[in-house]
């Protein structure tokens, strides 16, 4: 009984090198005359590249400073609701040491929850906070200096 059946392609020989000028692959094993790959127990990185200065060493390693990052004094409304007063600006919470920096822009975030009409006076709002303000009867103004 005859079998016609035939190995896949995917199921290659492998390459038997310095076998014999007969077989194709002998002497330099494929490897070429000369050079650093054609001498045994040599081997490239896989991060080698050819003499060129590496990319490991062309780029900067002391992080990255993005020039035009806006910094802000960041206060929450939970903050808000503990000073017990109807109007909220910079100058009040820098003298209640909420913030430091009075040089700095204030930003409201809306983390926490107001349940009474205070005015605040910042350079900017979050969505969520000046929606929370605005619910609960207060104003949310965007200070002009």
């Amino acid at each position: 009984m005859q079998y016609q059946l035939k190995k896949p392609a995917s199921f290659k020989d492998r390459k038997r090198v310095g076998r014999g000028c007969g077989s194709g692959h002998g002497k330099t094993c494929c490897r070429g005359q000369n050079g650093q790959l054609s001498r045994s127990g040599s081997k490239k990185r896989a991060w080698f590249e050819g003499g060129q200065m590496p990319i490991q060493r062309r780029v900067p390693k002391r992080g990255f400073t993005n020039i035009f990052k806006k910094n802000f004094n960041i206060v929450n409304l939970s903050q808000l609701l503990e000073l017990e007063t109807k109007e909220i600006n910079i100058d009040l919470l820098e003298q209640k040491g909420i913030i430091r920096n009075k040089k700095l822009p204030l930003k409201v975030l809306g983390n926490g929850e107001i349940d009474k009409a205070i005015t605040v006076i910042a350079d900017a709002f979050s969505k969520s906070a000046k929606e929370k303000i605005e619910k609960a009867g207060g104003q949310a103004m965007i200070s002009s200096c």
